[in-house]
C-alpha cells in the first residue's frame, strides 16, 4: 500500500469510539495543546496509538470532541447546548484549551452553571456576626444594617427573618435581581 503526500498529512483520532479524521496542519493551528502534540515525531510513543488501525485513541466524551476539533478547523469555539458546563470545562482543560476562547454567543450557556453555583452560595453562606459596638449599627446612612439584622427589641434576627424579604422579592419582583429575571428575558 502506497501513501500519497495527502494521506501522510491526515491523522485519525478515535475519541470515545468515534473516529475523526483531519489534517496534521489543522492540529498545528493551536500550538501547545494536546492535539497539536499529536503532530510531533514522538507522538506515537507518547499517546495511545494503534499501528494496525493507524489511529490515536482517547477515552473522552465524543460529542464534545467534535466541538473541540471544529475549533481547530474554524478558529471559533462553540459550546454544545446538550452538555453541562462543568463537563465541557473539564474537556477544555484536558485538551489544553483556554476557556476564555469560548465564543460570545455561547458564553452565557457555558457560564450558566457557575452563575447558578454563585446564586446558591449566596443563600448558603451565613451572615457574619457583627459586633454590637459597630458604628454601622447606630443609625445614619448605614442604619439599614440594624434594621435588617436586629429586631426592634434589640434581639438578633433569625436566618429566615433576614432572608425572607429577599426570597419574596426573588419570586414576586422580576426586577429585584438578575436571578429573579425569567430565563428567556421576557415577562
Amino acid at each position: 500500500m502506497t501513501c500519497s503526500a495527502s494521506d501522510s498529512e491526515k491523522i485519525v483520532i478515535n475519541c470515545g469510539g468515534i473516529r475523526h479524521e483531519t489534517y496534521r496542519s489543522t492540529l498545528k493551528t493551536l500550538p501547545g495543546t494536546r492535539l497539536s502534540w499529536l503532530t510531533e515525531p514522538d507522538a506515537f510513543s507518547n499517546f495511545d496509538y494503534d499501528p494496525k488501525s493507524d489511529e490515536f485513541f482517547f477515552d473522552r466524551h465524543p460529542a464534545t470532541f467534535a466541538f473541540i476539533l471544529n475549533y481547530y478547523r474554524t478558529g471559533k469555539l462553540h459550546c454544545p447546548n446538550d452538555v453541562c458546563g462543568p463537563l465541557f470545562e473539564e474537556e477544555l482543560a484536558f485538551w489544553g484549551i483556554d476557556e476564555t476562547d469560548v465564543e460570545a454567543c455561547c458564553w452565557m450557556n457555558y457560564r450558566q452553571h457557575r452563575d447558578a453555583e454563585e446564586a446558591l452560595d449566596s443563600f448558603e453562606t451565613p451572615e457574619p456576626d457583627v459586633p454590637e459596638d459597630d458604628p454601622a449599627l447606630t443609625g445614619g446612612v448605614d442604619g439599614d444594617l440594624k434594621r435588617l439584622c436586629m429586631q426592634e427589641d434589640g434581639r438578633k434576627a433569625t436566618w429566615w427573618e433576614v432572608w425572607q424579604p429577599r426570597m419574596w422579592a426573588l419570586f414576586e419582583d422580576p426586577y429585584s435581581s438578575k436571578y429573579a429575571r425569567p430565563a428567556n428575558g421576557t415577562l
